[in-house]
């Protein structure tokens, strides 16, 4: 068992942690990253990015995040293979335990662990992701410009997703398998009066349907929810908006969460409940979760840290010379 000890310990190793690390190296806190179960991020399963910030051309995801890392490496971060499985937030520095056995110490803590989207589990899912199946219409609606698209799911992610598909497409269909929606009425109002718009009710999707050779998704095998009867539609995206999934289990009863347990950051920061721990990208963010804007907020996360600790650190020189 080694203990790492560092002024500025970070988890998560996607677009949030990577841009912490940066900034926190370049202010000189030497961090540690732990990079946990998928380093990376959820970027290192996306292919095509068309819309970072830089780059004219098309980029793949794994290829931006390994420039990251490099560029986190290059600056004075060191990155560790290891995932959290225990935390003391309860006094600085604060401690961490490794799948490993080794201990991580850290002054701040920024934690960056993301949040994956929930998927049908059927099986043709899996094969079918990248090959128009998505679960991101704002990454990947313009690859679908003038085609038929569907959106599965009846929430506010689901109705704001098939809105945002109509920016691409004049054929969306929203199939939910129930007889009416969970998101706002406010939502549900924009959804049923967008002539682009068809909803499905009382339907689950049984299959993605594969074309065969480069075709992708040609279709979905619908099944009704109260007959059990089968029936098809023909669409070339398929987009799973059912909700996500924080990666905080880590933090319950130890950081405020709030109802979908998301970490509750103080407006306009990434400052959590306890002091000297600070949360970036998609843990906290459930709203925009684009690679950018984790990147951004992963920036704050850092600028936050350092404020806090010269804070901290000043105080405790005032507190030793009285």
């Amino acid at each position: 068992m080694t203990t790492h000890s560092t002024r500025m310990l970070i988890l998560g190793s996607g677009p949030a942690g990577l841009s912490a690390a940066i900034y926190g190296a370049r202010a000189g806190m030497k961090p540690i990253l732990v990079q946990g179960i998928q380093p990376g991020g959820q970027l290192m399963t996306t292919t095509d990015v068309e819309n970072y910030p830089g780059f004219a051309d098309v980029i793949q995801g794994p290829w931006l995040m390994e420039q990251m890392q490099k560029q986190a490496e290059h600056v004075g971060t060191t990155l560790m293979w290891d995932t959290v499985v225990a935390v003391d937030l309860t006094q600085r520095p604060f401690r961490l335990t490794g799948d490993s056995g080794d201990i991580y110490e850290g002054d701040v803590l920024v934690i960056a662990t993301g949040a994956q989207a929930k998927w049908l589990g059927i099986d043709s899912e899996e094969p079918m992701k990248g090959k128009g199946v998505s679960a991101c219409a704002t990454c990947d609606g313009f690859f679908y410009r003038g085609k038929r698209v569907a959106v599965i799911g009846g929430g506010n992610t689901a109705v704001e997703e098939a809105l945002y598909l109509t920016n691409h497409s004049d054929n969306v269909t929203l199939i939910h398998r129930r007889d009416s929606l969970r998101a706002e009425k406010i939502l549900q109002d924009r959804l049923f009066a967008h002539p682009n718009i068809t909803v499905v009710w009382n339907k689950e999707v049984r299959e993605f349907v594969d074309g065969g050779g480069t075709a992708g998704l040609v279709a979905l095998d619908l099944e009704d929810t109260q007959t059990g009867e089968h029936s098809r539609i023909d669409v070339e995206g398929g987009f799973v908006a059912i909700g996500h999934h924080p990666a905080t289990e880590l933090f319950r009863g130890h950081l405020e969460l709030d109802a979908d347990h998301y970490i509750k950051v103080e407006t306009g920061t990434t400052r959590t409940s306890v002091p000297g721990v600070f949360a970036c990208g998609d843990v906290m963010d459930k709203v925009y979760r684009q690679a950018v804007t984790a990147a951004g907020t992963g920036c704050m996360a850092a600028l936050d840290a350092e404020r806090f600790l010269a804070a901290a650190e000043f105080k405790e020189m005032a507190e030793a010379a009285e």
